[in-house]
């Protein structure tokens, strides 16, 4: 299976397990993804974007620290900007940060859900659904070819 066929077959199984949304940054150089997905709410993506909410986004700077998952109701999480009581506003609630990588290439995911907190199996099951992306996109970092455009295509971007 080519890679942009994989990447497809894992954005949908993220899908299926998010249906309030999530932003996939795949392999973060420099602060810079060479590909992001997010399926948030449109509202809240311009929210977020338009209040720089990254810059003060706990999920963030804790993915940019540390590998793993974390639940965004996690007390180790300081919010003073009060990010996910914004996201809660827009129907982005219930999540869970995964974090996976080296530090100079990581990539982190924001998944949420309507029904309630992941459970642990749930969470392992994101953890390895983004860590298989990762592993899919690694090695193509310095291409601009047709396969990136592809898997840009699918609805992601170039950050």
């Amino acid at each position: 299976m080519n890679r942009v066929n994989k990447v497809a077959e894992l954005l949908e199984a993220l899908r299926q397990g998010c249906d309030t949304g999530f932003v996939v940054a795949l392999h973060i150089r420099f602060t810079r993804p060479l590909v992001m997905y997010r399926t948030y709410p449109q509202a809240w993506c311009d929210h977020y974007d338009l209040n720089g909410l990254v810059v003060s986004d706990p999920s963030v700077r804790w993915g940019f620290c540390t590998t793993g998952a974390i639940h965004w109701d996690d007390p180790a999480l300081d919010d003073p900007a009060g990010v996910f009581a914004a996201a809660r506003s827009f129907g982005v609630a219930n999540g869970v940060t995964v974090s996976v990588g080296p530090a100079t290439s990581r990539s982190l995911a924001g998944l949420s859900r309507a029904s309630g907190r992941f459970g642990e199996a749930e969470v392992q099951h994101m953890v390895r659904l983004v860590e298989t992306l990762h592993l899919v996109l690694d090695g193509i970092e310095g291409e601009d070819g047709p396969e990136l455009r592809a898997l840009r295509a699918l609805g992601g971007s170039a950050a």
